[in-house]
């Protein structure tokens, strides 16, 4: 891995780690839950699953330079990945969720889009912008 995209990559998951609250076990769970029966948690659970292997394809990519694996990557987790989601978990999921969820997906293909011209950097950047919607979410909801 060259030195420049190894400081990228590392900028980016420090900076990320910085966004996230400390954890203690005494503190409350606040998140709103989506009341889902086993089904609709079991397939958001794989969603969100696939969601995490395409940014880890991302980084990856990023790190060795692999516009190919990045682009690969994005795609898995774009709007196409909702197609697959059931219209009752669609139709289930609140309004502030629907705000979160497919503009993420949107900046998945986006990023497929930008690997095949922008610079390592500006897709490292590009993907902690979306790592945050990520954290938006997790912060917000819980799967239950």
């Amino acid at each position: 891995m060259k030195k420049t995209t190894q400081s990228i990559v590392f900028a980016l998951i420090a900076s990320l780690s910085l966004t996230m609250p400390a954890w203690s076990g005494e503190e409350l769970d606040r998140r709103e839950s989506l009341n889902l029966t086993a089904s609709e948690k079991h397939h958001l659970l794989s969603e969100m699953r696939t969601m995490l292997g395409s940014i880890q394809g991302i980084l990856t990519g990023i790190g060795t330079e692999d516009r190919d694996l990045i682009m690969r990557s994005a795609r898995e987790a774009g709007m196409q990945m909702t197609r697959g989601t059931p219209q009752s978990l669609k139709q289930k999921l609140p309004p502030a969720f629907k705000e979160i969820g497919p503009p993420t997906h949107m900046m998945f293909d986006e990023l497929a889009v930008r690997a095949e011209t922008d610079d390592m950097a500006t897709l490292a950047e590009f993907t902690g912008q979306l790592m945050r919607k990520c954290q938006q979410c997790h912060a917000k909801f819980k799967a239950d």
